[in-house]
């Protein structure tokens, strides 16, 4: 006999391991603390395992938890495009989106290819720079998303990723650290000078500039070492150098301002999706 999973357990299931508690989870969907609780319960019955591990301060995702999250997303936004599609509230108009160069590759081939696939009508317009510029015009209604890099403590994060060296592993013997950077303010550029400058190791900015793609063709030939993500690198570990200081790690977090079309939304909730997966 099949077993069927109820959507609204799946939203709250997928709302809760978004906001990370049941109460911030329940101001986004509108439901009390207690329902929400008796709802997670509910779906832990019908699937027959644990979906949280529970501590007297947060919840964690269990692997279980983490298998029927994935199938939540794909089943809630099944979900949402039969019903807008039914009542003809297909997702239509202009979307201005932000992007940082180190997602622009990932994100234009897959979530943006597909949401075009979905809303033909839509309009998407799309503007490359820098996370702090970016924050700017999402703030002044210049934007209605963004993908951007924020520290590790942003409360805005979604998913977070490790910080390492790149370049040739050679260059790391020399007597003075050639380094390839974009130009300030930006966030790799001060984590790396940071580091360098905590260890006492020399250091000489032989590569700076404000192109991302620049930048990657300055580690691909050799000429210098920065610090970036394995997204940024498109996680080639050939190119990751050892025996420098530890970076530590920044978030990827999607803004939005406070006018947002419905269109807009569910892109965000695409976008979100995909940046748990690169």
């Amino acid at each position: 006999m099949a077993v069927n999973l109820p959507t609204e357990l799946l939203r709250t299931f997928a709302a809760v391991v978004d906001c990370t508690t049941m109460l911030k989870a329940s101001s986004q969907i509108n439901v009390t603390p207690s329902a929400i609780s008796l709802q997670i319960k509910r779906l832990e019955e019908i699937v027959g395992m644990p979906l949280f591990f529970r501590d007297a301060r947060r919840l964690t995702v269990s692997p279980a938890g983490q298998i029927l999250l994935d199938y939540a997303r794909t089943i809630l936004a099944c979900n949402d495009e039969a019903i807008e599609t039914l009542k003809g509230e297909r997702s239509a108009g202009a979307i201005r989106l932000g992007v940082v160069e180190d997602f622009a590759r990932t994100l234009l081939s897959g979530a943006l290819r597909l949401f075009s696939a979905l809303n033909p009508d839509s309009r998407l317009s799309l503007r490359i720079c820098g996370s702090r510029e970016l924050r700017d015009l999402v703030q002044s209604n210049r934007l209605d998303l963004a993908v951007v890099i924020a520290g590790s403590d942003d409360p805005e994060i979604i998913a977070e990723r490790p910080v390492s060296w790149y370049g040739d592993q050679d260059l790391v013997t020399r007597d003075v650290l050639p380094l390839a950077l974009l130009e300030a303010p930006c966030m790799f550029r001060e984590m790396g000078i940071s580091a360098l400058e905590r260890a006492k190791i020399p250091y000489e900015i032989v590569v700076e500039t404000a192109s991302a793609s620049v930048l990657h063709a300055a580690i691909e030939a050799g000429l210098a070492i920065a610090p970036r993500t394995g997204t940024f690198m498109m996680d080639n570990p050939a190119h990751r150098v050892a025996g420098l200081p530890e970076l530590g790690s920044v978030g990827y977090a999607v803004l939005e301002n406070a006018h947002i079309s419905r269109g807009a939304a569910r892109l965000a909730n695409l976008l979100r999706t995909s940046l748990r997966e690169i």
